[in-house]
């Protein structure tokens, strides 16, 4: 790990594709060595083909705080059921890809994420950064 310190912090790891999870396990035990409070963990295909054990060592010895996986695979029973793992819902973005591409539209406002923050702030009469 070469970034800045992370104790105290908490911190997000991402990866497309959640197999053995070695290399996002090994990760989440080096920065909570280097001391990172809370880890949590992220990827759009969860497989867990080499199992979910290591994963829940890594829940019971505080190493990680939970893994969100999206819906966009299949998802074992088992893995539905940890206490550590949540389920991500992404059908509805899929919808819109899927829509926009049929109707030869650009897909920019799908993946435009300061829409997304600018339509959630002005939902809640929040000013977007230096606004009054």
């Amino acid at each position: 790990y070469l970034g800045e310190s992370v104790e105290g912090k908490d911190v997000f790891i991402a990866d497309d594709i959640i197999a053995s999870g070695e290399s996002m396990l090994d990760i989440g035990y080096e920065l909570k060595m280097r001391g990172a409070r809370n880890i949590f963990t992220c990827c759009t295909f969860p497989l867990f083909t080499a199992g979910l054990e290591k994963f829940d060592k890594a829940y019971n010895d505080g190493i990680i705080k939970a893994v969100l996986g999206t819906n966009l695979t299949y998802r074992k029973p088992e893995l539905l059921e940890r206490e550590w793992y949540y389920d991500v819902d992404v059908s509805k973005y899929t919808a819109y890809f899927i829509a926009a591409i049929n109707h030869d539209k650009s897909v920019s406002s799908i993946i435009d994420p300061m829409t997304k923050i600018r339509t959630l702030l002005d939902k809640h009469g929040i000013p977007m950064g230096g606004q009054q």
